[in-house]
């Protein structure tokens, strides 16, 4: 496997860890201070394993993740760090990373989840578990406002606004004489609607609250 880490201290103490607490089951062949040295070290040894630091000058941690992922024979990568700013565990998951290790752990914690990921098991701490099920929830509002927006987005514009209209109350009645047409066919545009969207009446109208589209002028 390969440490790396801006800090030649922290790469230094790593490699140590690995080696001695793990029994000759972890082989630290080599360490990097910088993200393109990392990416050029894994795609010349094919490690199993980077254990990667995400605050580092110039290329950072997650970015020298998104490349070591991309490489011809790609490595498991853990990230290293002693704090999680906001959005980072999500960052890194996205960029291919399999699992957090805080510089903090027990050395056997460390061992257990750089060999854990090595059967492609995740390896998450406490902390970037906590921080990656947070943000979770904080983008699933936003999610189902989009989702909710795009479906009615998708509808013809007068099929649209009478959806909006009868989610706001408006009976049919009241629906055609805002929009200026007959009775009859705005029934036939939230039939249509209807149809598209698979949904009753109520449905339609919830739909429109997910949405929480702006105010109309």
């Amino acid at each position: 496997m390969i440490v790396v880490d801006d800090d030649p201290m922290i790469c230094q103490a790593m490699s140590l860890i690995l080696t001695d607490y793990s029994d000759g089951r972890i082989i630290v062949a080599s360490t990097a201070t910088g993200g393109a040295e990392a990416v050029k070290l894994a795609n010349d040894m094919h490690p199993d394993v980077v254990l990667m630091d995400i605050a580092m000058p110039g290329m950072d941690g997650i970015e020298t993740t998104r490349r070591l992922r991309a490489l011809p024979h790609p490595p498991h990568v853990l990230m290293l760090t002693s704090l999680s700013p906001s959005n980072t565990v999500e960052r890194a998951v996205e960029a291919g990373a399999e699992g957090f290790v805080s510089k903090t752990d027990a050395p056997g914690d460390i061992i257990r989840r750089v060999l854990g990921v090595c059967d492609d098991a995740p390896q998450f701490n406490t902390a970037s578990q906590r921080q990656l099920i947070t943000g979770l929830h904080a983008q699933r509002p936003t999610s189902r406002r989009d989702e909710a927006r795009a479906l009615l987005d998708a509808l013809p514009e007068r099929e649209r606004e009478a959806v909006i209209l009868a989610a706001e109350g408006f009976t049919n009645a009241q629906i055609a004489a805002r929009m200026f047409i007959s009775e009859r066919t705005a029934k036939a545009h939230l039939s249509n609607a209807a149809d598209k969207l698979s949904m009753g009446r109520v449905q339609m109208a919830r739909l429109v609250e997910r949405a929480d589209l702006p105010a109309r002028p």
